[in-house]
């Protein structure tokens, strides 16, 4: 599920650009919180746009209950060869957090990507590495 307005309350929200602009379709209204052409497919797809003053309360609650739930399956993946970010490796709940040490064996150091560590793209996964790794090092 994703949450297409998070942090807001996306029926309160609704509500009040109903009696602000009750002419106003639903798809315009929705071009103001989201992107323009994700608001368009919104309403090819999943609402039918048409002036806010026709949309009740249940309705209106509906629309925001999609939009902060909204849906998302993957169709798939490019595979392994193009992956930006694998799963997997060496758990940390047998390792010291401060040495890298395996509990399991004694002397054996596990550091970087090697481990069941995942961060978000632009550097995180480097100075995990880093982090790690300089860890490793001092306890060796």
């Amino acid at each position: 599920m994703l949450d297409l307005l998070p942090g807001e309350d996306a029926f309160a929200r609704l509500q009040a650009l109903r009696e602000a602009r009750p002419a106003a379709e639903l798809r315009s209204v929705l071009a103001e919180l989201l992107p323009k052409r994700l608001a368009q497919r919104l309403c090819e797809h999943d609402f039918e746009s048409r002036p806010m003053r026709q949309f009740h309360a249940k309705a209106l609650q509906q629309i925001a209950d999609t939009l902060q739930h909204y849906p998302l399956i993957a169709s798939g993946t490019e595979g392994y060869r193009t992956a930006e970010v694998t799963l997997g490796g060496v758990d940390t709940r047998q390792l010291s957090s401060s040495s890298m040490e395996s509990q399991c064996c004694p002397g054996l150091y596990f550091v970087g990507e090697v481990m069941d560590v995942t961060g978000w793209l632009g550097g995180y996964n480097f100075q995990w590495a880093w982090a790690s790794g300089h860890a490793a090092g001092q306890a060796v």
